[in-house]
């Protein structure tokens, strides 16, 4: 194809639709994925756009046709495994279907905080609204603000908003069965943040398992998901307590929990058990860990 370009300006839509031999409106049709358009059309167009490295105007776009095909994430823990790989799927299924993604990370959970990085979103016109902020006070900020573009949650907080959730509490009452099961009766809970509702729902689902069992229940000691904090109370554990198994409520503080085995007697104490919750496959080196996959929607799904 000989093209012919101004070399003193971007190639433009009305370059494109003269060279792909079609109006400027079908091309706009084609940037826009309209369903009225044939695929040998679009094909001849893509050619010309991806030969002439034409890159639509967002801003131009978004007056024409008012839409900004943009999708908004909050997220409150992107250095998260959980929360990461989530952002990455977004992104994927976003340009797959055309949308461009704005994040926000929130590097602090107070209600100015979580206002400002909503604001700052909308701000940008999403079109939808992607939460993978667990904590209970972002959805109270979200129903005081009255967001008016549609959202989903991966947290079931009993709002209006549209869930796409994982069954925290079954599988937190699934790994402690495993517990169970193996004879085990002396059963400690290492759980996360509280202010987590991930966190919540697991400890219910292991308190639900144990009642169920009528086992001796023992308070869950509170951590904040890190192998630091796992480390910390498996040294404790072993000092204070009497126990054969720890249900930890992530990955990380599981493998703190099991080099903290194994140093205090100078190897990994076969006669207790650790099992997780989830699957994470990047961490420090130590032994296998049990661990229970949780499942959305078909898809394994793995945090933290």
């Amino acid at each position: 194809m000989t093209t012919q370009l101004p070399k003193d300006r971007a190639p433009s839509i009305r370059d494109v639709a003269r060279l792909a031999g079609v109006s400027y409106q079908t091309v706009a049709r084609v940037l826009n994925h309209h369903p009225s358009i044939r695929e040998t059309t679009k094909a001849r167009v893509t050619a010309v756009m991806e030969e002439i490295q034409y890159r639509p105007n967002r801003a131009a776009r978004m007056l024409v046709t008012r839409h900004s095909r943009t999708i908004g994430v909050l997220s409150a823990a992107s250095a998260e495994y959980g929360p990461a790989r989530s952002i990455v799927a977004i992104e994927d299924a976003a340009r797959a279907a055309g949308y461009y993604v704005n994040i926000a990370n929130l590097a602090s959970a107070d209600p100015e905080s979580i206002s400002e990085a909503l604001e700052h979103l909308m701000g940008q016109a999403i079109e939808g609204l992607v939460v993978i902020a667990p904590q209970v006070r972002v959805f109270d900020v979200l129903a005081r603000m009255s967001i008016d573009v549609p959202y989903v949650s991966f947290q079931a907080t009993g709002g209006a908003e549209l869930l796409v959730p994982a069954d925290q509490v079954a599988g937190a009452r699934m790994a402690t069965r495993h517990l169970i099961d193996l004879g085990h009766r002396e059963i400690i809970h290492l759980a996360g943040p509280q202010d987590w509702i991930e966190a919540e729902a697991r400890m219910r689902g292991f308190l639900a398992e144990i009642d169920d069992a009528e086992l001796n229940t023992y308070p869950p000691i509170l951590g904040d998901w890190s192998a630091e904090f796992g480390y910390f109370a498996g040294r404790e554990l072993l000092r204070t307590r009497d126990f054969s198994a720890v249900f930890a409520a992530s990955d990380h503080m599981a493998l703190g929990l099991m080099h903290a085995f194994r140093d205090q007697s100078g190897r990994f104490q076969g006669g207790r058990a650790v099992r997780r919750c989830l699957d994470h496959r990047q961490g420090p080196a130590g032994p296998d860990l049990g661990h229970g996959h949780q499942r959305r929607q078909g898809h394994h799904h793995r945090c933290r």
